[in-house]
Parts: C-alpha cells; sequence; structure tokens
C-alpha cells in the first residue's frame, strides 16, 4: 500500500498533466471494504487512467503481455502497471481462466478494490461487445458490489500504428452500484450468470453512450479479416 501511494503521487500528477482527466460519479466508489469496478475497454492504457483517478488503491489482473520489456516506450509502460500494483496473468488456454479467478477471489476477500474489464479484451472499434461471465461468478461468490465504470478518449491516445501517443481530454464516468440481488447465491446457474453480466454491461453503457454489440469482441478480432489485436 505504501508502495502504491508513493508511486501515485508521481504517476497522477504527471498522467494529469498529459492528458487531463474529466471525472463523473467517483463518490459511487466505496471509501473502504472490497469493490469490483466494471470498465469497457477501448485501449491497454485503461488501468492507468482508472488507478489515477479512482482515490483507493485498484489492483487489475493484467495478460501477461502487457508486461513487455522491449522498447522505452513498453518499459515505462510496464514499471507504471507494478509501481500501481498490477499483476499479470498467463493468457494460455488452461491457464488464465482459473489463475485470474483465485487472484480476485484473494483480492476482494482482502477487502480490496479490483478491476475489471468485462468484455474480456479491447474493443476493435470502440463498441461494446457482451461481457464474459467471470464478472458475475466473481460478483455472485464473493458477495462485493460491483459499481460500472465508463472510459472515453484512451482509444486516441496510441491507435493502432501510431508511436507518439497524443495529447488528448480523458473522461472518466462511475455509476451507482448494479442491482444483483436477484441473483445472489446463484454463481453456479450458467443463465443467472449470463442475467447478472448483462446487468452490468446495460450499466456500463448507459455511462459509457457506446453502441452495444451481441457478440464476443474475442470473436470479432479473430476473423480473418479483422485486422485487430
Amino acid at each position: 500500500m505504501q508502495l502504491y501511494a508513493a508511486a501515485k503521487t508521481v504517476i497522477a500528477p504527471t498522467t494529469r498533466g498529459i492528458w487531463p482527466l474529466q471525472e463523473e460519479g467517483l463518490h459511487h466508489i466505496p471509501a473502504e471494504g472490497p469493490v469490483i469496478l466494471a470498465s469497457n475497454h477501448l485501449s491497454n492504457i485503461d488501468p492507468l487512467f482508472i488507478g489515477v483517478a479512482v482515490p483507493r488503491q485498484v489492483t487489475f489482473i493484467a495478460k501477461r503481455e502487457l508486461f513487455a520489456e522491449g522498447n522505452l516506450a513498453q518499459r515505462t509502460f510496464t514499471r507504471a502497471l507494478r509501481a500501481i500494483g498490477q499483476l499479470s496473468v498467463d493468457r494460455r488456454p488452461g491457464q488464465s481462466s482459473k489463475e485470474a479467478m483465485e487472484q480476485s477471489l484473494k483480492i476482494l476477500g482482502n477487502g480490496a478494490a479490483f478491476g475489471i474489464f468485462p468484455e474480456g479484451t479491447r474493443s476493435p472499434d470502440g463498441r461494446l461487445y457482451r461481457g464474459q461471465t467471470g464478472i458475475a461468478w466473481l460478483a455472485l461468490a464473493s458477495g462485493a458490489p460491483v459499481v460500472p465504470v465508463a472510459l472515453a478518449g484512451t482509444d486516441r491516445i496510441l491507435p493502432r500504428g501510431r508511436r507518439v501517443p497524443a495529447l488528448r481530454r480523458i473522461g472518466i464516468r462511475v455509476g451507482p452500484p448494479v442491482d444483483l440481488a436477484p441473483w445472489l447465491g446463484e454463481e453456479g446457474r450458467a443463465r443467472s450468470r449470463r442475467a447478472a453480466t448483462d446487468a452490468v454491461m446495460a450499466a456500463i453503457q448507459r455511462l459509457s453512450g457506446q453502441e452495444a454489440v451481441p457478440r464476443f469482441a474475442a470473436s470479432v478480432k479473430a476473423e480473418p479479416d479483422s485486422g485487430k489485436a
């Protein structure tokens, strides 16, 4: 916690100086106790802006590929992620789901704030895609409230093919906790997990104003002619 606070005193003002943040609804995030922050996903840099905007320490489980040590920009981003307490997870088949769920429950069990992108991967075109039901399982199994978050503008900072980050104003809107009471105790039922996940995604869509797509982003990216990564 002390390392996070120290890192944030440096990272937050620097980030805000380069990319001004327009914030709304942060009061919906409880000051203490376990909470799940469920956000849309536009860019690899999304966790950084949520971490800067939210007063509490927020832990994300990021794909291991983000912790690259290639060029200077990658190394800088990797160090920023680690400094603000982000964890990496192996996304190979059979590895990521079990590992991520175990780590996520542990984080919430310690009364922390946990950030998650229900779409599972970045939106390939700026629209909001169908949510993976892992968020519903996590919320219903842990009992932690789910607070919806909507980011805007992060996809324009470093779009595909651009090497130098653009200077943009970033928006972050936070809504009240999603009512998942109808599905409490039903994390073992696939239909309940789907319904609860859809409720979370609907809350995110109301905040973001994005067009909702009834497909998974990963399946769209997997199409031969998508050209998305």
